[in-house]
């Protein structure tokens, strides 16, 4: 059973900083791309950042010099830096793997965590 738990969310104050992890484990052959979303109340679920197998990441433009997403591909983990945090970063933050898992190596899988709330505090 392949799972993807997140964890490191919590309170803040604005202006503070957290740190997401997110570990994946279960029977998997290897992990592509991994992925930071976020969900605001009442609002729809919005990508983040996204790192992938190569190291190569993407930031959405409202988080940009603020989060670092990195990755340790020995633990199959991703992070998730948080700095300088706003009351507009509110929300549940979900992380998502494209996995490839043993007997069906001819397909990618995406999987997604149970999130994990951040609540920045004016």
């Amino acid at each position: 059973q392949v799972q993807l738990v997140e964890s490191g969310g919590g309170l803040v104050q604005a202006g503070g900083s957290l740190r997401l992890s997110c570990a994946a484990s279960g029977s998997i052959l290897s992990i592509n791309a991994m992925d930071w979303y976020r969900q605001a109340s009442g609002k729809q679920r919005e990508s983040v950042a996204r790192i992938t197998s190569g190291g190569s990441t993407r930031y959405a433009d409202s988080v940009k010099g603020r989060f670092t997403i990195s990755r340790d591909s020995a633990k199959n983990t991703v992070y998730l830096q948080m700095n300088g945090l706003k009351p507009e970063d509110t929300g549940v933050y979900y992380c998502n793997a494209d996995l490839v898992l043993p007997g069906a190596s001819w397909k990618v899988q995406r999987y997604w965590g149970q999130g994990t709330q951040v609540t920045v505090s004016s």
